[in-house]
């Protein structure tokens, strides 16, 4: 069995999680959540990281902070994970989805302005696979979806920058892991309140902690998006070690290696490469090495999967398009 992934460890996790336990605070916002968000604020150039329980939860925290409301429509590409579009969906938002480019997965920008309508609120970019989305050809509010984009860039910028929300992911399968975990980014300080009283409940709680009123109470809508202290711990140990973790992704050479291994291994499970499922294998930031699987037909998308879920050497499949 080839493992999916194997999450990273770079030794001193479980000394910065005994730190978070001695120090008798071990929920949200406490010493390694303070320091992950400032860490990020200092390397990636982003006025506002707040620390979140997942991806998802920052897609959620930025769909509001956007002030998407049901009638609304929102342009994302037709291939992302559900969160993508669940976020919105949550909003009373309608989706309106645009194909991909075939050579980077990512959103087709020169489709992006005929599903522009009087209703657009957000576009909504993903990074896929770390690989940046042509981000000078869009407009309007942007959340970019930078589930897999940390410590990528696009013309210098960190993905997750650049529009006027970020949402990443920290999640098991990413390059830095907390287990589960995600943060939004943005610059406008103005959302600064709001996001706070989005993560912790609905509630001034932060205002409280800062000493800026003496007592906290419940202010507006608001959810549990406050990771725990020793999630936080974990990650905070990967970021101060963030290269050395990057250095361990292969190089293009290396990349073309395993093409032409797969390669041998579709043609030794006796699939023809070009009878319909034509193999891609792309060098992604954030994965070793991937298939793209066009097939010519529905039909033969579904004997293909069925033929990789037989497959000793399968770990798991990625997502199927939305549309």
């Amino acid at each position: 069995m080839i493992d999916f992934n194997i999450a990273p460890h770079t030794g001193n996790e479980v000394k910065y999680i005994q730190e978070a336990i001695a120090s008798g605070k071990i929920c949200g916002d406490g010493t390694f959540t303070k320091k992950c968000s400032q860490w990020m604020k200092e390397h990636f150039y982003t006025n506002q990281a707040f620390l979140t329980t997942s991806c998802t939860h920052a897609l959620e925290m930025a769909a509001v902070l956007s002030g998407v409301k049901p009638g609304d429509e929102v342009i994302l590409p037709s291939y992302t994970f559900v969160s993508t579009a669940d976020a919105f969906v949550q909003r009373g938002a309608s989706l309106v989805f645009v194909d991909i480019r075939p050579d980077t997965m990512n959103l087709d920008e020169t489709l992006i302005e005929d599903a522009i309508t009087e209703k657009t609120k957000v576009i909504v970019p993903v990074h896929y696979a770390g690989v940046a989305c042509d981000m000078d050809t869009i407009m309007n509010i942007v959340v970019e979806d930078a589930a897999q984009g940390f410590a990528s860039y696009y013309k210098g910028k960190s993905l997750g920058t650049i529009g006027d929300f970020g949402c990443l992911s920290f999640h098991e399968t990413k390059n830095l892991s907390m287990g589960e975990g995600g943060a939004l980014f943005f610059q406008n300080n103005a959302y600064q309140e709001k996001a706070e009283i989005l993560r912790e409940k609905g509630t001034d709680r932060s205002k409280f902690f800062r000493g800026q009123i003496d007592k906290y109470t419940w202010v507006g809508y608001g959810s549990s998006y406050l990771p725990s202290d020793m999630n936080a711990a974990y990650l905070y140990a990967q970021l101060l070690e963030m290269d050395k973790i990057n250095e361990k992704y292969p190089k293009q050479e290396d990349a073309m290696k395993k093409q032409q291994a797969m390669m041998a291994l579709y043609k030794s499970a006796g699939v023809n490469p070009m009878g319909g499922c034509l193999p891609l294998l792309i060098q992604f930031p954030i994965l070793i090495a991937m298939f793209r699987f066009f097939p010519a037909s529905i039909e033969l998308r579904g004997e293909h999967f069925l033929w990789a879920d037989d497959l000793s050497s399968y770990d798991s499949i990625l997502q199927l398009p939305f549309n």
